[in-house]
């Protein structure tokens, strides 16, 4: 007799075994095991004999089960800690080390895509202006002084630089070729973006579970959409994967090597954009592609949204200089699930990035610190009173971005024109960039150069252009360049977030921050007016972000001042309070409701449904979407594959991918089978029986059955359709369900089920 394994082995032969009659059941079932090892790991096959059921990996677009993968995840660890011997010990310890290895793994890797990132935006950065005639690779600091990366340095600037040359001496000519390099350069990103274009399988909040009457009416047809993977910052699709959603390819290798080349050629346009976000999306990727290399995280959602975690903090590390400001970041602002165990692996992944860094040296100058101020002057309690000033200022610029930024994304982004040609929109807001920025000798550099020669002391002996113009009495051509620069850097800023190219949100704040606060420091001759314009930038990135205690961190760890820490504490409260009564969302949330992923903020939701008054029994499906994932499971715990094939085309119909099918007898809840087993199910494993097969789905298996009992969560939480919907919120929000079963108060029977995405429209119509 042949040997079946091999033969199911060659997929060619699939559809004549499904046909060959001579193939007894028994031979069937050995051919089913046969598929299903192939698809299911061996912990999840353990999982087959608990009440808890296996999984496959998740499906595209769908929800992770975190109580499922909590338990698969104990089943492998004590699998390997039974193991006797040395082995068994050899095995334990690296368990016990997975952990900290990837994590310090993840920062070096992320350091050495940082430093070539540094170098390349420093050089292409510069040859809109002029290029180095001793190596035309160089940029313009290397060139002029002896600063070079991995090399030893020295901060003489030397007063001329013979070896660098600019195009033209000529005004008008130097305006055109830096506007025609800063086309190009945006052309180039844009180009790359657009080779990450990807379709979701599904839609987003607003089509498939959603109807135009949430609890009467029917189910809309099914939309997909299109994103570039590597646009923006990614810091809102991150958030959303951390939250527990699975966006296919959005951590690939491909997305990390064009997110890195487009952000080097964005920055290097002069845009109102930093590559600090970029940054956070990169290191993540690594952390992706690190943790695919240890089993107990490739196989684990749960598992690799914790190494996730850690690895966004080398992005804020590398960005920064800041690593402890890139731990509090991940904890903050990005991540949903951050236990100690987390914290402790960032902090070694961050600690890791930042020496390493150090050791590349980007800059050239030894330092980790990139805005290295030192005042050696304390402020007075009069200053309070503009700090204070700086903070209202700063969340008065976070409130107004934010709104005018999402009105332009639902407004300019959605003519034709534009939404269907992403780089003619690069094109025009590069276009306008030069000719507003260029004008102005202050905003003519790259943001990071912009912050640091708003925060020169001009104190001591200084040769800096913002202090000769500091030096002169009464120079309103200077004040004005400051109000120019302040508003320039709002317009652009409103109108660049959300192009289709790598993008942060981060420096171009920081750039109007320090604007104003310079300004304000004009009319303040007691202290620096550098102070002020740290404490500005400060403020006005947290009237954007609303970000508090990190961003705190973050700034002096930036600057070195740490004798500014009460004056940024002032004015970034006062900036987030601000900024909150004129926008409650920050520009990270705004973003993720304009690119439509189903992300479950816990605390925004639970505000939302405390003023609501609202039960459980309002989120319940139309009665004919029970009736269509309503299985009732007869005595025998069988039933026929045509049946089932019937209930798996209504599932796909509502396109929702994390839907499934609630078992029933005698209207009491026995289990619940998800869409993607069902799937896998029938025309995989179901392939060798016939359409009148009878499937089992609940009970002991018999020989020859085609069994689907150990896809069926035996333990799916329920919930009484009277509960309140704060309930239903903290339910989701803290144990990470994919789904929950509404029962009847009283009966106990099944009246309905609520899955995530389904909670996740409904608390976005409230929004409305």
């Amino acid at each position: 007799m042949p040997d079946v394994e091999q033969a199911t082995e060659r997929s060619h032969l699939l559809p004549l075994l499904a046909h060959d009659r001579r193939f007894s059941a028994v031979q069937n079932e050995a051919d089913a095991n046969s598929i299903l090892s192939t698809h299911v790991s061996k912990e999840e096959q353990l999982l087959a004999t608990t009440s808890v059921g296996e999984r496959l990996p998740y499906n595209d677009y769908t929800t992770i089960d975190w109580l499922h993968d909590l338990v698969k995840d104990s089943f492998r660890s004590r699998i390997i800690h039974a193991q006797p011997g040395i082995r068994g010990h050899l095995s334990s310890a690296f368990e016990s080390g997975q952990g900290w290895i990837a994590a310090a793994l993840i920062g070096i890797l992320t350091a050495c895509v940082a430093f070539c990132v540094d170098v390349a935006v420093a050089t292409v950065s510069d040859w809109k202006l002029g290029y180095c005639d001793t190596n035309v690779f160089s940029n313009r600091e290397n060139c002029c002084t002896s600063r070079h990366p991995l090399g030893a340095t020295n901060t003489n600037l030397g007063e001329s630089c013979p070896a660098w040359h600019m195009w033209t001496d000529d005004y008008w000519k130097a305006f055109g070729i830096f506007v025609g390099f800063a086309l190009a350069f945006g052309v180039i990103s844009s180009s790359f973006t657009m080779l990450t274009k990807s379709t979701l399988p599904t839609a987003a909040p607003g089509h498939g579970d959603k109807s135009a009457r949430l609890t009467e009416g029917g189910d809309q047809a099914v939309v997909g959409k299109s994103i570039y993977l590597a646009a923006g910052s990614g810091i809102p699709e991150i958030k959303t994967i951390l939250s527990g959603f699975v966006i296919p390819h959005f951590l690939d290798l491909k997305v990390l090597v064009i997110k890195a080349i487009g952000a080097v050629f964005a920055v290097a346009t002069g845009m109102c954009l930093g590559k600090e976000g970029p940054f956070v999306h990169i290191a993540t990727c690594v952390a992706y592609l690190v943790g695919m290399l240890f089993p107990k995280y490739n196989e684990n959602g749960r598992k690799m949204r914790e190494l996730l975690s850690a690895g966004c903090s080398a992005g804020l590390s590398v960005a920064f200089g800041a690593p402890i400001g890139g731990v509090l970041f991940s904890y903050e602002e990005i991540s949903t699930y951050f236990p100690r165990k987390v914290l402790w692996r960032a902090f070694l992944c961050s600690l890791f990035a930042a020496m390493v860094l150090k050791a590349l040296n980007p800059t050239g100058t030894g330092k980790l610190v990139l805005f290295e101020t030192n005042y050696g002057i304390s402020y007075s309690p009069v200053h309070y009173l503009v700090f204070v000033l700086l903070g209202i200022a700063g969340g008065l610029f976070g409130g107004v971005f934010c709104k005018a930024n999402f009105w332009w994304s639902k407004t300019f982004r959605k003519y034709a024109i534009i939404s269907r040609n992403p780089v003619f929109e690069v094109f025009l807001v590069v276009l306008a960039t030069g000719l507003l920025q260029y004008p102005n000798p202050m905003t003519r550099e790259p943001g990071d150069v912009i912050i640091k020669n708003l925060l020169v002391d001009c104190r001591g002996e200084s040769e800096a252009w913002v202090c000769q113009q500091e030096a002169k009495d009464g120079n309103p051509k200077y004040l004005g360049w400051l109000v120019y620069g302040t508003l320039a850097k709002l317009v652009l800023t409103i109108i660049t977030f959300g192009c289709k190219v790598p993008s942060g949100i981060i420096i171009p704040a920081l750039d109007a921050g320090a604007f104003f606060g310079r300004l304000v420091g004009q009319w303040i001759t007691t202290i620096s007016p550098g102070i002020f314009a740290m404490v500005g930038a400060a403020a006005f990135l947290a009237g954007v972000s609303r970000m508090t205690i990190s961003l705190c961190v973050i700034m002096f760890e930036l600057t070195g001042e740490l004798e500014y820490i009460v004056p940024h504490m002032i004015a970034i409260l006062v900036a987030k309070w601000v900024a909150d009564a004129l926008e409650k969302d920050g520009v990270y949330d705004l973003a993720q409701a304009v690119l439509g992923h189903p992300f479950l903020d816990a605390d925004h939701a639970m505000h939302l449904v405390q003023g609501q008054q609202e039960l459980v029994q309002r989120l319940i499906p139309p009665k004919k979407t029970m009736r269509d994932i309503t299985v009732d499971v007869p005595k025998d715990n069988k039933i026929s594959k045509r049946t089932l094939d019937d209930k798996l085309e209504k599932l796909k119909e509502r396109g929702l991918m994390d839907a499934g099918l609630v078992l029933v007898q005698d209207g009491m809840l026995q289990g619940y089978l998800a869409e993607g087993e069902l799937d896998f199910g029938l025309n995989n494993l179901g392939m060798y029986w016939e359409s009148t097969a009878r499937i089992r789905l609940l009970g002991e298996a018999e020989e020859g059955d085609l069994d689907l009992s150990m896809f069926v969560d035996r333990t799916p939480l329920t919930i009484c359709a009277q509960a309140p919907m704060e309930y239903l919120v903290e339910m989701f929000g803290k144990l990470g369900l994919r789904y929950i079963c509404v029962v009847e108060e009283g009966s106990g029977r099944v009246v309905g089920v609520v899955i995530k995405k389904r909670l996740v429209v409904w608390l976005e119509s409230l929004k409305g």
